[in-house]
């Protein structure tokens, strides 16, 4: 444990649940157990309320209006993107890109890299544990341009096997594409040993953090990832919103993914001029709303301390671990020395989505299936997992009724 997690002090969640609406709901007349917070997070007050805001007070379009609400609304939307520039030590706020989600952003870096940069016989490095999000776009790029595919195999732990990576990191390699945090099996890799590695061979790294940035500090400047992408969703914002951060060096250099409004710079039929950075990658009207509402959810993290979120969520997390452990016929699906955020497992020959659903009709939320890593359970030769994920906000309690939960259902189906 380092030393700012040593340091930090387990929050008194009960009081942070009250800042939180849906967690008072009850499911099946029961008090809702949200463990599902891979999937998304829940919404504090604050931020629901930052959201009705801009639509009640300053709700119009930015950066093309002299009035006074397009005015408001610019500087707001602005002001977002310092936050999130702060919140990951970005260099420049100008490398903050907002974007539907990890997804999206994921999708932008993949075609306009793989169009600037690509060409037959190239190769593009990735991890067999990724979301299919960090497999598809790499897939459709290298297919257009003639590129390779190459996977970092993955152990019986569910982590990376880094002496492949070593034989695979050739000088074909144009660019490296790894999760920080599995979301099916909540391994941690290690990025910035893959990142240095990468570098020292003159290859870029992009970085899918959509289940390290809600849990773990990110500096991207420490890190020095070329590309970073995340979702507000899972950050305690929005859906819908979504960051892509790229060095200035590399966005520069990289043509726009979308054309239309605050893209250009001065459009002719003859020839359209691009905008300078973040704006050459923000084609149209942007969630608007999205963007500062995500600025007020960095607020709260920053407000409630990241490093105290994080002493929290390890300790529900540990405490998870072993009860779960003790279940008879309980196999966890991915060990890995270091993880964060969920557990993946299953119970004897119970198929996950019928322990899915009966811990649903208990009035606890699971996600179950392959979780959009079909490759991962292909690798473990199972239809799917049921995961229970975390949040600061989730108790012990809250797992002593999902261990009963699991213990019923068992009794029912094994």
């Amino acid at each position: 444990m380092n030393s700012e997690l040593a340091t930090a002090v387990i929050l008194d969640i009960e009081k942070i649940r009250k800042d939180f609406p849906l967690l008072q709901t009850k499911v099946y007349g029961k008090p809702l157990v949200y463990l599902d917070n891979a999937a998304t997070t829940q919404k504090p007050f604050m931020v629901l309320q930052a959201l009705d805001d801009y639509y009640a007070r300053y709700n119009s379009n930015v950066h093309r209006g002299v009035h006074y609400l397009s005015q408001q609304a610019t500087e707001a939307y602005e002001v977002a993107r310092r936050k999130v520039a702060a919140y990951i030590n970005a260099l420049h706020e100008h490398e903050i890109i907002f974007t539907k989600g990890t997804t999206n952003s994921i999708n932008l870096v993949a075609s306009s890299f793989g169009r600037k940069f690509l060409k037959p016989g190239d190769e593009v490095l990735i991890s067999a544990m990724e979301h299919h999000s960090n497999i598809v776009p790499w897939q459709m790029i290298c297919e257009e341009k003639g590129a390779i595919l190459k996977v970092i195999p993955i152990n019986d732990q569910g982590e990376l096997r880094m002496e492949r990576f070593d034989e695979l990191l050739t000088d074909k390699v144009k660019i490296v594409a790894v999760t920080y945090v599995s979301n099916s099996l909540g391994t941690v890799n290690p990025v910035q040993e893959i990142i240095q590695k990468a570098h020292a061979a003159g290859i870029p790294v992009l970085l899918d953090c959509a289940q390290a940035i809600q849990h773990i500090p990110v500096n991207i400047q420490e890190l020095d990832a070329d590309f970073l992408a995340f979702s507000g969703h899972k950050i305690y914002g929005p859906t819908g919103i979504g960051v892509l951060y790229g060095k200035e060096r590399w966005l520069d250099e990289m043509p726009p993914y979308e054309g239309g409004g605050d893209m250009i710079k001065n459009v002719t039929f003859a020839k359209t001029t691009y905008n300078e950075l973040p704006f050459k990658f923000e084609a149209g009207t942007p969630d608007i709303a999205g963007s500062i509402v995500l600025g007020v959810a960095i607020d709260y993290i920053q407000k409630t301390g990241l490093a105290a979120i994080r002493q929290t969520e390890e300790d529900v997390l540990n405490y998870a671990y072993n009860r779960l452990a003790a279940i008879p016929s309980l196999r966890f699906i991915g060990n890995a020395r270091q993880r964060s955020g969920a557990i993946s497992f299953l119970v004897g020959n119970i198929h996950p989505f019928d322990m899915g659903e009966l811990l649903d009709k208990q009035s606890i939320a699971v996600r179950t299936g392959h979780h959009c890593t079909q490759p991962v359970m292909d690798f473990f030769k199972i239809p799917g997992t049921v995961r229970a994920s975390f949040a600061f906000y989730n108790t012990r309690p809250e797992v002593d009724a999902l261990v009963k939960g699991i213990e019923k259902a068992r009794q029912m189906l094994d």
